[in-house]
């Protein structure tokens, strides 16, 4: 249609035309006198709110946490994080959105809500840098309706995790504090061991990047036994990193990030695989190497005859540089090694023979291609640091190129997700898991 054809449209034409192009809806609302919008796709439902649970020690943007019909949400005064003014509330109620996003449920105070509008997204423009009152990288766009100019909000980037800073993340935590105190007394009127062990979870996955699954609840469960009988009932909480590490000790595998002793050497000897003239062994998650050169040491004394290839990786990338020219010095570790070192500079390195078995790689875990059949793998401590369906998606990949009779060795307190397949084998307290 042409400008001089559209121009001669009735009134309501021009307002059926543009009704036609609408594809993106906004709930409006105001801050400080200005307007703005967040994607309607992104909004769960608005709330007339009062009586908050305050959080301790968290920022002044924090209003505190909020119980919507039994749901327990964090709310965050969209006021206050933008630095604007607020005004003196008289009403005894707040404006609050709900917003539905992608990594959780979080509401936002505002001055008030007004109502849903639909635009036409090509209409949309990008704001100037010098434009309102907030963080440009917040804005989706700028666009006028009405008269009203109204500042598009995006609320992922606002609230995503790229974004948060590290107190932004003990603020997290904080809210996620209170609101399992609260489930835990509206649930019942004694502590709930769920709900505490929830709460422990959450933060360890928080400041650690720990993530409890089934691999690992195990352990978890027990260790917040003895934790609340050290810190009592009412201070079972992890408060900040330190804690969390607190909390982790004795997780951690006998020889974890060392050479392994004789203990464990020994222990682990009778439940290695079978290995024929080649063989290909798998350490992901390798760090500086010290397990890759027990591992290898202790396959080339049982198997010397086997042309064998240790395959480490590591995410680390100033780790997995180091691992090859990693000095040992042989009074600190078991005797055992030594007929595999020679001297060096500032201590002993690893022979050639040790040397020519292994293979140091950069390498993601979480991204594996490729892995021709392999004898073994071992992977302690590794798994727990990546989010449950990753660790369930690797074990899937150990278990399909495991060999049969193959063996994985995950960290003394780990176990496979799904036991389906894995027949479990011991040794003097240590338990390693062969392929059927």
């Amino acid at each position: 249609m042409s400008i001089q054809g559209l121009t001669n449209l009735s009134t309501e034409e021009q307002k059926e035309l543009e009704l036609a192009k609408i594809d993106f809806k906004m709930v409006t609302f105001t801050l400080a006198g200005k307007d703005y919008g967040i994607d309607i796709m992104k909004v769960k439902e608005i709330h007339k709110a009062q009586k908050f649970t305050f959080v301790p020690n968290s920022a002044p943007f924090v209003k505190g946490v909020y119980n919507m019909r039994g749901d327990i949400i964090s709310v965050i005064d969209l006021r206050v994080f933008f630095n604007l003014p607020v005004e003196e509330n008289e009403k005894g109620f707040e404006n609050m959105i709900i917003l539905r996003l992608e990594d959780n449920t979080i509401g936002i105070l505002v001055d008030s809500i007004e109502k849903v509008i639909g635009i036409d997204s090509s209409r949309k423009q990008p704001p100037h840098p010098l434009f309102g009152d907030i963080n440009i990288k917040y804005i989706d766009g700028v666009v006028e309706n009405d008269t009203s100019l109204y500042i598009i909000l995006d609320a992922e980037k606002i609230f995503s995790n790229e974004s948060q800073t590290d107190s932004k993340e003990e603020i997290k935590v904080a809210a996620q504090t209170a609101a399992y105190q609260e489930m835990a007394t509206a649930a019942a009127p004694e502590p709930d061991k769920h709900v505490n062990q929830g709460f422990v979870e959450e933060t360890l996955s928080t400041y650690l990047g720990f993530y409890p699954s089934p691999l690992n609840r195990d352990w978890i469960s027990k260790r917040l036994d003895s934790w609340i009988k050290q810190r009592g009932e009412n201070n079972f909480q992890l408060n900040n990193k330190e804690d969390a590490q607190e909390f982790l000790k004795g997780f951690y595998s006998n020889c974890s990030g060392q050479m392994w002793s004789d203990e464990l050497l020994n222990a682990v000897r009778p439940l290695l695989p079978r290995l024929g003239s080649t063989s290909l062994v798998w350490n992901p998650g390798c760090g500086r190497g010290y397990e890759t050169y027990s591992v290898t040491a202790l396959l080339k004394n049982t198997y010397p005859e086997t042309v064998l290839k240790v395959q480490g990786n590591d995410n680390d990338l100033i780790s997995i540089s180091s691992a090859p020219g990693l000095l040992m010095d042989p009074a600190r570790i078991s005797p055992f090694y030594k007929e595999y070192l020679v001297g060096s500079g500032g201590g002993s390195q690893f022979n050639e023979i040790i040397k020519d078995s292994i293979i140091f790689e950069y390498s993601d875990l979480g991204n594996n291609a490729s892995l021709p059949p392999v004898d073994m793998i071992v992977c302690r401590d590794t798994l727990s640091y990546l989010p449950e369906s990753t660790q369930m998606s690797v074990l899937d990949f150990m278990y399909e190129n495991l060999k049969p009779g193959g063996i994985l060795m995950l960290g003394d307190n780990e176990s496979p997700i799904n036991i389906s397949g894995w027949q479990v084998v011991e040794n003097n307290g240590q338990r390693l898991y062969k392929k059927s």
